[in-house]
């Protein structure tokens, strides 16, 4: 089953800077480059994380807020994986939240 992941992307005043959902798709050279790097290089389909991420300034990113909901409307475990982590390390973000 596939879940839509969102992620949304907040400057230390709490303003919306990006936002991205995960994608069954698309790839991208740092989503693969991290894959690799943390020893999961089949993961190189984009997440919501990085999606997001690549839309915006890292030097003003301060929080990122990761979430996932089921049918029913309930949030499920959203927490960021190895590789969203390792690309999350290398920015400015201070405060990781999921649902």
């Amino acid at each position: 089953m596939c879940y839509t992941v969102s992620a949304f992307v907040y400057d230390k005043r709490g303003r919306l800077l990006s936002s991205g959902q995960n994608s069954y798709v698309k790839t991208h050279p740092l989503q693969a480059e991290h894959a690799r790097k943390v020893g999961l290089p089949e993961k190189v389909y984009l997440h919501a994380e990085v999606a997001a991420l690549l839309k915006c300034d890292w030097t003003k990113a301060h929080r990122i807020l990761v979430t996932r909901y089921g049918v029913d409307g309930k949030p499920l475990l959203a927490k960021p994986c190895a590789v969203c982590r390792s690309v999350i390390n290398t920015t400015n973000i201070k405060i990781v939240e999921h649902t």
